[in-house]
């Protein structure tokens, strides 16, 4: 047998190799882990976790003002620090990237502060110019921002670069109209910006249930965020006054303050030296692999965002725990990519679980839908007219519920929960079966007509 310097390399310590590398150096292998940047990945460092925390932040904007009606006195007019905020969510990254560090330090594993670059089916190059070798490379390097190859594009940032502005704009166009748009859309809204969304088709939030969007949407358009709809990106044209004129395709032409790219993800595999060991990737660039996390060379596999199946930080880290178990553990773990349960922390925020109502229709045929739309108990007192809807979607013949879909306050919190009983093939009996919990807004779930 060939003697290796490791068990085991990791390439990228985000969310999923750190996962993998922790659990296979507790199972006694010899780990190493290479971060060319920061511990932690993009949720940790520049994603999810500091997006929630500016979310939380936004969201005061609205309670502040609803304040009064509780009997709060609040000034009319209340002042709102960006750099206290931006700095603070600073802090809690640093905080969790020591302790992701920590972590793996603890289990065994090996961090290599350096870009590795795959040379061979065993072996790494480091940008230190050390080589090393392993019997298993694992490959978490996640994906980048997407940006427009149209001119001027140098001028936009991305949401890499949104947590670190110096100021919130007065005017922000934001491209696209998936998650990571409407939530920032909701977060630069709420401190103050007017917020342009376009996007190259009528749709926002492809995947999501048709209603639950359509709600967002009008919500959204009431609270005076601007959607241009079919329209395409032609170029930005930096000002002499510092402002950015955007051009697009059957629209006149926006002039902003601020333009954001939030136009999908890209596998970070460029660069990798993967075709050095005969690596294959699809069409998207994106490592194609089995159900075991294996490339189509034997000692290679890939996890998270780099293989482009399901993008979401759950899934990275299910697919590292799999990975180390099934290589140095008890083995037979794979993941279950079914009824996935997701969060759009838009404001108000939605979320989903199982098949949107057009998805059973379409692979049950017989469907039976209900629904609750309703003005939350906190809405009514704060004489705010915002509705919530929730959704469930159940098989005709069955009476199985196969999907759940909601927007109103705190539904990701709501989801945890009812995703457990479509992923266990709950009925509507059942759920009509269960007591409300009185007064709460998840009572609903109980109670739909």
């Amino acid at each position: 047998m060939p003697e290796y310097d490791y068990d085991l390399f990791v390439i990228g310590a985000g969310s999923g190799g750190t996962r993998a590398a922790r659990v296979a150096a507790a199972h006694g292998a010899k780990v190493a882990v290479a971060e060319e940047y920061r511990v932690g990945g993009t949720c940790v460092i520049r994603g999810c976790v500091p997006k929630k925390l500016l979310v939380y932040g936004a969201h005061f904007a609205e309670d502040l003002k609803d304040a009064g009606r509780f009997g709060w006195n609040v000034p009319a007019q209340c002042d709102f620090d960006w750099k206290t905020l931006r700095d603070n969510v600073f802090e809690e990254v640093d905080r969790i990237n020591k302790a992701y560090t920590q972590t793996l330090e603890t289990a065994g594993a090996e961090i290599v502060h350096a870009r590795a670059e795959v040379t061979g089916p065993n072996s790494v190059r480091l940008s230190t110019g050390e080589t090393k070798t392993a019997k298993t490379i694992l490959i978490a390097v996640g994906a980048h921002p997407a940006i427009p190859a149209c001119p001027g594009h140098e001028h936009g940032i991305t949401s890499n670069e949104a947590f670190h502005l110096d100021a919130i704009p007065k005017r922000i166009l934001i491209a696209g109209a998936g998650y990571i748009a409407n939530e920032f859309a909701g977060i630069f809204h709420q401190f103050g910006a007017h917020v342009t969304l376009i996007n190259r088709t009528k749709d926002i939030l492809r995947g999501y249930d048709l209603s639950i969007r359509d709600r967002l949407l009008q919500i959204s358009l009431m609270k005076g965020l601007d959607f241009k709809f079919d329209a395409g990106f032609e170029g930005i044209e930096k000002t002499d006054d510092g402002c950015f004129t955007v051009s697009l395709a059957g629209h006149d032409p926006v002039t902003v303050d601020l333009v954001m790219f939030a136009t999908g993800r890209i596998p970070n595999t460029k660069g990798l030296g993967l075709d050095s060991a005969g690596v294959t990737l699809d069409d998207a660039g994106a490592i194609v692999v089995d159900a075991d996390n294996r490339s189509s060379c034997d000692s290679i596999y890939a996890i998270g965002d780099v293989t482009n199946r399901v993008q979401l930080t759950p899934i990275a880290i299910r697919e590292g725990q799999a990975f180390a178990e099934n290589l140095y553990g008890a083995g037979n773990v794979r993941v279950d990519y079914e009824n996935i349960p997701s969060a759009v922390f838009s404001h108000p925020p939605l979320a989903g679980v199982g098949m949107t109502e057009a998805q059973a229709r379409q692979k049950l045929g017989s469907v039976k839908v209900y629904s609750s739309d309703f003005r939350p108990m906190k809405n009514v007192l704060a004489n705010r007219d915002e509705r919530a809807l929730y959704k469930m979607v159940c098989d005709g013949e069955t009476d199985r519920v196969v999907g759940i879909h909601m927007i109103g306050p705190d539904v990701p919190e709501i989801i945890q929960a009812a995703a457990v009983a479509v992923k266990a093939g709950l009925t509507k009996k059942q759920f009509d079966e269960t007591v409300a919990l009185h007064p709460t807004m998840a009572e609903e779930l109980v109670l739909l007509k």
